[in-house]
């Protein structure tokens, strides 16, 4: 999750950037992303439950259990997203019969009344990404491509749209100004064939934009401008491009984008916030109150449906990442890759928010019926004044085998443990 930022111009950052929420009263497009990379996955029909329960009406998967996801979403009109992983990206991009099948058993067999209103494709998940070193630059559009064809071949093609979701950084502004934007010239040519395909299908451009990770990756980042509730009052919080100006990197990441499709000839294409989120753990700017204050202001902005600078009647149609934290997931982005959810991983919610956009905060509603094992915990002997040798070999053992980043350098509890042992 990684994208380019724009910022005010004594400011230069690039940032890392997936289940859809659509909440009552605000009349934009809100969403959350399911993942389920997490020791205990919830099961599906669990999951779902809590997606009816707190008005979820759009969902985003980023891979498929067709029998456990797609069966528990039968019947209950919650739009979905369906996901191709990046692992598949290969087989899709030649193996067109594999394709074809793979739409006849998950797509076809779900596209029937009382089914799954399934609205995209998404094909790989950000696979120009730089870190990943152009290894599915040349994969994706032919694995999109083949898609296409198959759902076209069955009779789908007007009803489900193929995209892909791409990171924020497959655009950039060596200006720092959004009416710079282009994007980077080491895929330019490849984004020139998937920008056409989504022209010439009606598809939306998917991009994940995250201003957290401005703040992980950046100290000298302006703290307020990574919020949509940045009054411009703090000196360098503002971006001014040639009169327009900025006040949060959400907008200017938006705007960027929508200048790098016209400079490809492309002025009016859909765009989806496929991930946007706030963690809650793992460093010291994810916490509940930054949370709070980011999806807060977030909701606002969506439930006034106003737009950015570019495009102001257009409003935001966006998927929360995430619906759920995943306790497994790889912490070399940083610890806080696995609190990213608005939910813990057992399907209890982090803090009141407020999903309308008008005010009036509510705890999330929890998942119901999820069976816990006994709680049980080791704790230090009195007598024990060695911390080393054995005792330190069983914590790390603990740790390897659980989740320990809430106890991270530059996390909240570590910074508050050291501040109380000091005392």
């Amino acid at each position: 999750m990684v994208g380019a930022m724009f910022l005010p111009a004594m400011w230069a950052a690039v940032i890392a950037a997936a289940t859809l929420l659509a909440c009552v009263g605000a009349e934009g497009e809100i969403g959350v992303n399911w993942g389920t990379i997490a020791s205990h996955p919830l099961e599906a029909s669990v999951v779902v439950k809590m997606l009816k329960d707190n008005g979820i009406k759009k969902v985003k998967l980023f891979d498929l259990d067709s029998v456990a996801h797609l069966s528990a979403l039968s019947g209950t009109g919650i739009e979905t997203i369906v996901g191709v992983p990046n692992y598949r990206l290969q087989k899709f991009a030649t193996n067109y019969d594999y394709v074809k099948d793979w739409v006849k058993q998950n797509i076809s067999a779900y596209l029937h009344e009382g089914g799954v209103d399934i609205k995209y494709i998404a094909v790989g998940n950000e696979p120009f990404l730089a870190a990943y070193k152009g290894d599915y630059v040349n994969i994706t559009f032919p694995a999109m491509q083949n898609v296409q064809k198959a759902l076209d071949a069955a009779g789908h093609g007007d009803k489900v749209k193929v995209t892909t979701p791409l990171n924020g950084d497959v655009y950039q502004s060596f200006s720092n100004l959004p009416s710079d934007g282009k994007f980077r010239a080491d895929i330019y040519d490849s984004m020139k064939q998937i920008v056409k395909f989504l022209d010439e299908h009606k598809s939306p451009f998917m991009v994940n934009i995250y201003p957290f990770i401005n703040l992980y990756q950046n100290p000298g980042f302006p703290f307020n401008y990574a919020f949509l509730d940045n009054d411009g009052k703090v000196k360098d919080s503002v971006v001014d491009d040639k009169g327009t100006i900025y006040y949060n990197v959400l907008d200017a990441h938006y705007d960027t984008l929508t200048w790098s499709l016209k400079d490809m000839g492309v002025n009016d294409m859909k765009i989806i916030i496929g991930e946007v989120g706030w963690p809650t753990d793992g460093n010291i700017y994810a916490n509940v109150t930054l949370a709070k204050r980011f999806y807060n202001g977030l909701f606002k902005r969506v439930a006034s449906n106003k737009g950015t600078p570019m495009r102001p009647n257009e409003k935001y149609e966006i998927y929360l990442f995430s619906f759920l934290d995943e306790d497994v997931k790889s912490v070399d982005p940083g610890n806080f890759e696995r609190h990213w959810g608005i939910f813990r991983y057992d399907g209890t919610p982090k803090f009141a928010m407020d999903f309308s956009g008008e005010g009036v905060e509510k705890m999330p509603v929890a998942a119901k019926g999820v069976e816990y094992m006994e709680r049980k915990w080791c704790v230090v002997a009195d007598n024990v004044t060695d911390l080393g040798g054995d005792i330190q070999k069983d914590v790390s053992w603990a740790c390897e085998h659980s989740d320990c980043t809430s106890l991270g350098a530059r996390t909240r509890r570590r910074v508050v443990s050291e501040v109380q042992r000091r005392l």
